[in-house]
């Protein structure tokens, strides 16, 4: 299923002698919505390396690396936090996210707001991107005076995109794993270089790359310390980038011996700014299903805790929990579970390389992302028609179609008997009858709670 995203320019945006002008569209700023809002007029200090990722950006908005077909380009996010611009794509597969974030080092002008819209990429632009070079500075403007720039008639560039629903859930879905990343590895420019180069070609399998001396060494079954490589051709997008490489850093969960595979990132740091790809954990498997974001949304409580939360941010950097926990009265705990709760519905990214999160607003509603989830409806369904049964405090037996699936709590770790979770163990994130039953119990300890008060 899929919905059409309306963009309205005011004009297309375009790359004039020394000039970059990336126009906006539908955005949200610190003061509220602005249909066209100007966060950046300056310089942008390293030309050809941000010409150039802004080109993988575009590249990975409109690849299909599982079943390789071009799609129709969807214009990447930008999100204005201050002391760096960041900038966001998802592939149509739903399978690689890539942001580029261009840093206070690489900037050099004025903030003009803070906040998150879309900016046009056109095929025109993307051409003459391609063409920068040398090391002059260019100058840069995202959005423009409304005033100068919009026309008696209105919008004079518009576009309707179609996105799929698994997109919008890919989205969300990427933040919320990532946060559960650590680096794994650094690599020097050199060592980059050649890691990357030597990357098999049209590689679709899973592969594992573990630290070895200065580098990286590729296998096919993980080791301790080791990070996925699910899909070495869903880095490609990194090859025009190493003549700017200063290293590569690699993100990702602990594995062990015999670890199914995983997601991870990369990221190629730049003059100024950083490039990343975080893919999902095989070529086939798009972020959309991962269902990483299904525990934070089934309790009101998160859901009451988010709202507070998001309405102290600002659209900082990055994220302080022990500010927020200060200014909101909340344990250290309940902010996380808020921030986890806000990643669901895309108002904050992750940032593995600070280990923190940071506030934007994507632009679709975040109401629609617990309704697209079809597991939590389906968990919802079955609380709603009476079909799980607590028969101990750590059992449930969830009956679906006359079959009773037992669903086991042992301190934080579940069970169920269904296929699901015997295919994946939790993996690919709770089955429909493991959130059923944490639906349930959560509402009888709500209960209980308020019974003893």
């Amino acid at each position: 299923m899929a919905t059409a995203q309306a963009y309205a320019y005011t004009r297309p945006s375009a790359l004039a002698g020394d000039a970059l002008g990336l126009s906006t569209s539908g955005g949200t700023t610190a003061t509220g919505p602005d249909a066209h809002p100007h966060f950046f007029s300056g310089l942008l200090t390293q030309a050809a390396p941000a010409a150039a990722a802004l080109i993988g950006l575009a590249d990975v908005a409109r690849a299909r690396y599982f079943q390789p077909q071009l799609t129709a380009m969807r214009d990447p996010v930008v999100t204005c936090n201050g002391d760096r611009l960041r900038m966001e794509s998802f592939s149509a597969c739903c399978g690689v996210y890539a942001r580029l974030d261009v840093l206070e080092g690489a900037l050099d002008g004025d903030v003009v707001a803070l906040g998150t819209t879309n900016v046009d990429v056109n095929g025109p632009l993307r051409e003459a991107l391609a063409r920068v070079g040398g090391s002059d500075p260019l100058h840069l403007a995202v959005g423009g005076d409304g005033l100068a720039v919009t026309t008696l008639d209105g919008a004079v560039v518009e576009k309707k995109v179609p996105l799929p629903e698994r997109w919008l859930r890919g989205f969300a879905e990427v933040q919320v794993i990532a946060a559960g990343f650590d680096l794994r590895a650094e690599l020097t420019g050199p060592e980059a270089v050649r890691f990357l180069r030597a990357l098999p070609r049209g590689a679709r399998d899973v592969l594992w790359a573990t630290p070895a001396g200065r580098g990286l060494r590729l296998t096919s079954r993980p080791s301790p310390g080791s990070v996925c490589l699910p899909g070495p051709e869903r880095l490609q997008t990194m090859l025009p980038l190493l003549r700017f490489a200063r290293a590569l850093r690699t993100y990702g969960p602990a594995v062990a011996g015999g670890s199914g595979p995983v997601a991870s990132a990369w990221e190629l740091e730049l003059p100024g700014m950083r490039y990343v790809l975080t893919l999902s954990p095989e070529v086939r498997r798009g972020f959309s299903g991962e269902g990483a974001v299904l525990d934070a949304l089934i309790t009101d409580e998160a859901a009451g805790d988010a709202d507070l939360i998001g309405a102290l941010l600002a659209f900082e950097p990055r994220v302080e929990p022990d500010l927020l926990a200060e200014r909101a009265g909340f344990d250290r705990s309940r902010v996380k579970a808020a921030l986890t709760q806000l990643g669901t519905s895309g108002r904050v990214g992750y940032d593995a390389a600070e280990a923190a999160h940071f506030h934007r607003e994507l632009p679709y509603d975040p109401d629609r992302v617990a309704a697209m989830n079809p597991r939590l409806r389906s968990a919802h369904a079955l609380v709603d028609e009476g079909a799980v049964d607590f028969t101990a405090d750590d059992l449930a037996v969830v009956t679906v179609d006359g079959r009773p699936r037992q669903v086991r709590f042992d301190g934080d770790r579940v069970s169920c008997t269904c296929p699901w979770w015997a295919d994946h163990r939790g993996g690919r994130g709770p089955c429909k009858h493991v959130l059923a039953a944490r639906i349930v119990r959560a509402k009888t300890l709500e209960t209980s709670g308020e019974r003893a008060r």
